[in-house]
């Protein structure tokens, strides 16, 4: 990640952006575990309910990103509020990648289906509506400010919109062909990507470039 020369009013002014950006996370992840857990139970989705902990998870990350943009202007605190929130991102990311084997997994072993559930459909693609716009701000906002916690939280919210496609296809086609098990096979490929993100984050690494790679 390129650094960039900021001065004490510009670099407060993305710290601002920051704040908000992960307020609104925060707000929108709450939001979406909520009615994706509902509709999970009513309708016995493995899929949602992975969703749902994803929710949960984008919460706990936004909540960490919220604090460390809090010692954004003191140097002395900066850089060990980077390293630990790092830690946390990357902790998330794992603990994401670990539901998400465990669901797929049991999910394709024990050929469980769902009711069809418009609520899911609704909520899943409004996120893959709103996760790139909130992806792409917070890896401005992430490469103003050298931030590679910021940028981890980006690559978080990407993943949020990959498996909210995954579960608005698994939805849809069950929906529409009686197929239950597909999203959970798809889910499955992300798993390897989360998990390599996860510990290249807890290695304090840069895990997530400008480029949108690992």
């Amino acid at each position: 990640m390129g650094t960039l020369i900021l001065s004490e009013g510009d670099r407060a002014g993305f710290v601002r952006r920051g704040r908000h950006l992960e307020i609104l996370t925060i707000l929108w992840a709450g939001f979406e575990a909520v009615v994706a857990l509902i509709t999970a139970f009513k309708a016995n989705s493995l899929s949602l309910t992975g969703f749902g902990v994803d929710s949960l998870i984008e919460m706990v990350s936004g909540a960490a990103l919220l604090w460390r943009l809090s010692h954004e202007m003191d140097h002395h605190r900066r850089h060990r509020a980077e390293r630990i929130s790092l830690q946390i991102a990357g902790t998330c990311l794992l603990m994401l990648g670990t539901y998400i084997l465990i669901e797929a997994s049991a999910n394709l072993w024990n050929r469980r289906s769902s009711e069809t559930t418009w609520a899911g459909i609704v909520i899943t693609a409004a996120a893959l509506i709103l996760m790139p716009l909130l992806a792409q701000a917070k890896r401005t906002v992430g490469r103003a400010l050298n931030s590679e916690a910021m940028m981890t939280d980006a690559k978080q919210t990407d993943f949020c919109m990959y498996q909210a496609a995954i579960v608005l296809f698994g939805l849809m086609v069950h929906a529409i062909f009686g197929i239950g098990w597909a999203d959970s096979a798809a889910a499955l490929v992300l798993v390897p990507l989360l998990v390599r993100a996860g510990i290249v984050s807890l290695r304090g690494e840069p895990c997530c470039a400008h480029h949108s790679r690992f």
